[in-house]
């Protein structure tokens, strides 16, 4: 068998689609081990990325320059203005295009082509090319941004345009896959119901990453640790949490001494939420670290680990770090909107509280850190994000 990844992160550090997409391809060596496995990478920088820890028989690299030539950039601003389309778009796409072009991609049995950011490069590059025909292509999130639960933007015929090119891309597809059963409906829709959306859950493999780098990793100072690292966009609401939290330590001197929130935060709010809570030591804001360390500390130092989602009522995504948070097989505490797709896999619902209800959230918190053991206990996901339920994703694809 032969196997073609298309994939425009693969980065170790800083982007939850470096994390999936890395492990992606791992599981794929997995249950296909005398495979062969090619990547095409496309790099928006040059960049170290652990290639060897892939073990694919081949990786092609190729540096994608978004910087437009002075002619495109000037021309493109009178375009834009009268046509809407943009000549930069064009220019951008089509180094894309050109390299995807020129595989052959009849030498393989399956092509798998992930997306990544807001743009969907790699999958719209493919618009009226016959690779597309032959390619199983994954929406890590809701095109356009605007159809986005978390989206604040109106609907401009430029993202008009921009789905107009992706419904006819869907139609060609061999097949599409989202991470969530939610978003795949909600897609499915959108896209006109003639072509189904499968479900493919993001995967974690630690064997895709070197953790061997633990320098920063900060030792736990209570007897209970909290832990949440990542980011605060997308409608997340930390504030809600850390009130919930500060009134309990308030009102139970034994909450105070006895457990402590840690925070490794990408995020502008650091200054703010640490003036804030200054007045609670057992809150920690602190700043996010690489891959290597944040994995290590969250699984020697965490006991229960939070998930935050948006505070809106309904969420179509699978949070990228989910099949990570369920590899360290802990409690965890997620702030989840009322419909959203980790109400699904998470069945205790002890481990969830509504993440604008800051009565639920501080009830269920009082209950966790009431009733919290060290002895090890179910893992709040099962066996959702295993090899053995990805085998069967995939096959039920194929």
């Amino acid at each position: 068998m032969k196997i073609l990844v298309i994939a425009q992160d693969l980065r170790v550090s800083g982007t939850s689609e470096g994390v999936v997409s890395r492990s992606f391809i791992v599981r794929l060596r997995k249950l296909y081990p005398e495979a062969t496995i090619d990547v095409c990478y496309f790099m928006g920088y040059k960049h170290e990325y652990d290639k060897e820890l892939l073990n694919v028989n081949s990786i092609s690299e190729h540096t994608i320059n978004r910087k437009p030539p002075f002619h495109i950039k000037w021309s493109n601003a009178i375009y834009r203005r009268l046509f809407t389309k943009s000549i930069y778009k064009t220019y951008y796409f089509g180094q894309f295009k050109k390299v995807i072009a020129q595989i052959p991609y009849q030498d393989y049995d399956q092509v798998f082509i992930r997306s990544s950011g807001l743009e969907y490069e790699t999958i719209l590059a493919c618009k009226d090319l016959p690779i597309l025909r032959n390619a199983i292509i994954n929406f890590h999130d809701p095109y356009p941004f605007f159809f986005d639960t978390s989206s604040s933007k109106d609907l401009t015929k430029r993202e008009l345009l921009d789905f107009q090119e992706m419904y006819e891309v869907v139609q060609l597809a061999k097949a599409c896959t989202t991470p969530s059963s939610l978003l795949s409906k909600d897609l499915q829709v959108i896209y006109g119901n003639r072509k189904k959306f499968y479900t493919l859950p993001h995967q974690y493999d630690a064997n895709s990453f070197d953790l061997s780098d633990n320098a920063l990793v900060r030792k736990k100072e209570k007897t209970i640790s909290f832990s949440y690292h990542g980011g605060l966009q997308f409608g997340r609401n930390l504030d809600i949490l850390l009130d919930a939290f500060a009134e309990l330590c308030d009102e139970n001197q034994n909450v105070y001494e006895n457990t402590e929130m840690v925070f490794r935060l990408k995020s502008s709010e650091n200054k703010r939420l640490t003036e804030k809570y200054s007045k609670y030591k057992n809150i920690h804001i602190l700043d996010g670290l690489n891959f290597s360390n944040s994995a290590n500390e969250q699984i020697e130092e965490s006991d229960i680990t939070l998930i935050l989602e948006s505070y809106l009522e309904y969420s179509n995504i699978l949070l990228g770090k989910a099949p990570f948070v369920a590899s360290l097989n802990k409690p965890v505490f997620a702030l989840l909107p009322q419909e959203c797709e980790l109400r699904k896999i998470i069945k205790n619902e002890n481990y969830i509280a509504t993440s604008n209800n800051s009565k639920e959230i501080k009830e269920k918190l009082h209950n966790l850190i009431t009733n919290f053991s060290n002895a090890s206990s179910e893992n709040p996901f099962q066996d959702y994000f295993s090899l053995e339920q990805f085998k069967n994703k995939l096959e039920i694809i194929n």
